[in-house]
């Protein structure tokens, strides 16, 4: 097997030999392997039984679980192209922007029905997600993390100045969504709102644990730990890439229509630099690659800054920052990774 000498943008050689061929053992012990993974374990049925509880202990704080939702669906979306395709974004809030952008002017051009908002939505994140994978799918380490975040810069700046369209600083006026399917409104209390987040999240979840859990989530998981192997076993980097980053823009988007629509409100802030960094946050908290990370990580950061903010005001951001110091020096691959850890060593002793 040789390889060509010029490096492209991802470090991924050029093959010039055919690719490996996988036997048949091979195959049947990956698909062994897979039908293993997607097995739905006793602590993932009960932290999905959990998420039902606030309904019932905590109905005067709905609103804020809705809220921890649409987070968690947002770190979902950069979980699966950082956490497993190594793709590392600063920028990860222009799809969240476009979306509830989307369903934000749909509503006030006199369309708010919630379910095809939410796909609009999706598709128009997603679009973008495309377009512009075929420049992230090119670089990576400190380039990849300028131009995400260039791109998310641009997109805010593009939406405020026009002004005319999406409200500019002021943010979008005139939202009104509808009840979902002609039957449930969105109410002061969050019953509504926390349900339609929850509901959206679990079914988006399902998606995304049997695409990990497939042949392609296994290439993403390849081309995060070495790329430039990959080619060998005819994994397609560049297309892969720009297929899951497609799907993460899309996923954000969702999130992004899901706050327009349960808030009724949008403006530059869902396409500023913090909410990206915030995201980032949850899955530096939570622990990347794991899915469940994302959600952990959100349900931490969204019920801390809560409580940070409510102490105090002013400097809450001092309390989020020795929370993410505390986590990253005592639990360096997040509260699962380190739960992982415990597990092992439990199993472990005699």
């Amino acid at each position: 097997m040789t390889f060509a000498s010029r490096p492209s943008g991802l470090g991924v050689a050029n093959v010039k030999s055919a690719p490996l061929e996988v036997t048949s053992e091979t195959a049947a012990g990956l698909h062994d392997h897979l039908r293993a993974q997607v097995r739905w374990r006793l602590a993932e049925i009960a932290f999905w039984l959990a998420t039902l509880l606030p309904f019932v202990l905590a109905p005067d704080y709905l609103v804020l679980a809705s809220q921890v939702a649409i987070a968690a669906l947002f770190a979902l979306s950069l979980d699966l192209i950082l956490g497993f395709s190594g793709i590392i974004s600063l920028g990860h809030a222009a799809y969240f922007g476009v979306g509830a952008y989307t369903a934000g002017l749909l509503s006030v051009w006199g369309w708010g029905e919630p379910l095809t908002g939410l796909v609009i939505a999706g598709l128009a994140a997603g679009l973008f997600g495309y377009v512009t994978s075929f420049i992230v799918a090119r670089f990576r380490h400190l380039a990849l993390i300028m131009i995400t975040l260039g791109i998310g810069l641009l997109l805010q700046q593009g939406a405020n100045s026009a002004s005319w369209l999406t409200g500019g600083f002021d943010g979008l006026q005139g939202i009104d969504t509808w009840p979902i399917l002609q039957h449930f409104e969105f109410d002061l209390y969050g019953y509504t709102a926390y349900g339609y987040s929850l509901i959206v999240l679990f079914i988006v979840f399902l998606f995304a644990r049997r695409l990990v859990y497939s042949p392609f989530g296994l290439a993403l998981r390849g081309i995060r730990e070495n790329g430039a192997r990959m080619p060998a076993i005819g994994a397609p980097v560049y297309a892969h890439i720009r297929t899951i980053y497609t799907i993460g823009a899309m996923i954000a988007g969702i999130a992004g229509a899901l706050l327009a629509q349960t808030t009724e409100t949008v403006s530059l802030e869902a396409l500023g630099f913090q909410r990206s960094a915030d995201v980032l946050v949850m899955l530096v908290i939570g622990g990347t690659g794991r899915l469940y990370g994302g959600l952990v990580g959100a349900i931490v950061y969204v019920v801390a800054r809560d409580r940070f903010s409510g102490l105090n005001p002013q400097y809450w951001y001092f309390w989020i920052g020795l929370l993410l110091i505390a986590v990253v020096m005592a639990l360096p691959d997040g509260i699962l990774g380190g739960l992982e850890r415990l597990a092992r060593r439990l199993r472990a002793k005699p």
